[in-house]
């Protein structure tokens, strides 16, 4: 099935009555959750996921990808009317958006964030059903030993680049594998640190850790970090629509902030925060006007605006040919794809297009719903921000536990829920990320199959994983990962300290 014809078979699947109310639904929260700061579309996922396990995986996915790039869209409100950004990918945006509601041009600014993410979304949705397909075709050559090697690559760079630090994203990595390792080992039939719970024997689900570490963890930390009263937000007041020179100035920054966004989305070591700080420089540097960066720059919030939204499409590319997730919320809906039995990487094009082709069609469906959402109703979605935060972070408490408890109506399953979220909470506070632990429970069980395939193939010699080609360039990859940031950070820190010397003589 060529590109054409994929985009046109999901477009006949995302057109149905059904998944266009889901996709509905999907940026209907999104766009709520990312304009609530403190929740996002992790949490968010995370919550849904034991929910969800009834519905067609169909549906319960164009709902997951509407959330996700809704959430972006929301969290520019939160920046730009209440200086707070939802996501850390639109902190730059606060930098120009809230200055300009501040000069009363808060309506331009949420103008400009909705269509520049409507136009890089659409661009890389585009993007998307492109090279999809050729990633695809490179991965079918791929052995256990690539796969593998695949797998250490993801466990590098995501706990390289979710945690504050290389030392606690490989903890928070090695946790999840750890509790990957409890069950019944499948090649042995052994018990494995089930500790004789009989519970325990099926293993660690991961909806509940994910539920846990994610909603119960972070409401706790929350709650206990942050006084519960009602943010001060700047009012939209003004002309509601953009003026002409504002249009004549945001539309290069929307085109150049897609092409920047969406390689940086699909890289390994990618994500949103590092283009979006990108397309500011950049647009500062091409501004006819850079002095008013600082004081409310409509370019400062046109570009990283796109490039945020651009980025998250991007991500969808390693997540969907690879199953190699870049991002809190891409581990936690590759979590999802597990739920339903199914794996993500090029087998998944092949066994279920319905699937894939269905979710990249509902990206174009889900922007425009979103552009339909966020320009006229925008100080609808502002009201959200008054809703008493006790109650906001108990409903999420709430829906936790019944969603863990409908899963096996197990009083167990509530138990391990609790330990998990006090578990979070210890994480949170140590600024410990969860997201490698999840990740480390999803493919380390994998991992260690592949692992024990390219043994046995290989009738016991480890150097298949340094012979053959593409699992040794992997390999080599997810070791500069590794290692490179802690020499760049020690050659900064020599030339900082080289710098005072020079300067105390």
């Amino acid at each position: 099935m060529d590109v054409f014809d994929g985009l046109m078979h999901g477009f006949a699947v995302a057109l149905t009555a059904g998944n266009l109310l889901w996709a509905l639904v999907g940026v209907t929260l999104g766009t709520a959750v990312g304009v609530l700061p403190g929740i996002g579309p992790a949490l968010t996922v995370a919550l849904l996921m034991p929910l969800t396990a009834k519905l067609e995986p169909i549906g319960a996915f164009i709902m997951f990808g509407g959330i996700y790039y809704g959430a972006m869209y929301g969290s520019s409100t939160t920046s730009i009317l209440l200086n707070t950004p939802g996501e850390n990918s639109s902190v730059v945006t606060a930098i120009e958006g809230n200055q300009m509601a501040k000069r009363g041009r808060g309506a331009a600014a949420l103008a400009t964030a909705a269509i520049g993410s409507f136009v890089a979304g659409t661009l890389a949705t585009f993007a998307l059903a492109l090279f999809a397909p050729s990633v695809v075709t490179l991965a079918l050559k791929f052995g256990p030993a690539d796969y593998f090697a695949l797998m250490v690559l993801a466990f590098t760079t995501v706990a390289a680049v979710l945690g504050t630090s290389l030392l606690r994203g490989l903890a928070s990595l090695f946790l999840g594998i750890a509790i990957g390792l409890v069950g019944i080992d499948m090649q042995t039939g052994q018990a494995r640190m089930a500790l004789d719970i009989p519970y325990l024997l099926d293993g660690i689900e991961v909806v509940i850790l994910a539920v846990g570490l994610f909603a119960v963890g972070e409401t706790l930390f929350v709650v206990s970090r942050q006084k519960l009263l009602a943010d001060q937000i700047i009012p939209i007041k003004g002309q509601i629509w953009m003026t002409k020179d504002e249009w004549r100035r945001s539309w290069k920054p929307w085109l150049r902030g897609s092409v920047i966004g969406f390689p940086f989305g699909a890289l390994p070591a990618g994500g949103a925060e590092i283009p979006t700080f990108l397309s500011y420089s950049l647009e500062r540097r091409l501004s006819k006007n850079p002095e008013e960066f600082g004081k409310g720059a409509i370019e400062g919030v046109a570009g990283p605006e796109a490039t945020n939204n651009s980025a998250v499409t991007g991500v969808l590319v390693p997540l969907l040919t690879l199953g190699l997730p870049t991002s809190a919320t891409a581990a936690i809906m590759l979590a999802a794809f597990q739920q339903y039995g199914l794996h993500p990487g090029p087998l998944l094009f092949q066994s279920n297009p319905d699937l894939v082709w269905g979710l990249i069609a509902s990206l174009y469906i889900g922007n425009v719903m979103l552009l339909v959402l966020n320009l006229p109703l925008a100080g609808v979605w502002v009201r959200l921000l008054a809703i008493p935060r006790p109650y906001l972070y108990a409903g999420i408490l709430v829906f936790a536990g019944l969603g863990v408890y409908s899963l096996h109506a197990s009083v167990f399953d509530l138990g391990t829920l609790c330990l998990f979220g006090v578990l979070g909470y210890v994480m949170r506070c140590a600024e410990i990320p969860v997201s490698p632990a999840i990740l480390g429970l999803i493919l380390g069980p994998m991992a260690e199959q592949q692992f024990r395939r390219a043994l046995a193939i290989s009738q016991g010699d480890p150097t298949v994983f340094l012979t053959r080609p593409i699992s040794a360039t992997i390999l080599t990859i997810a070791l500069i990962a590794l290692v490179a940031p802690p020499l760049v950070e020690y050659y900064r820190s020599r030339r900082r300290r080289c710098v005072f010397d020079q300067a105390s003589s």
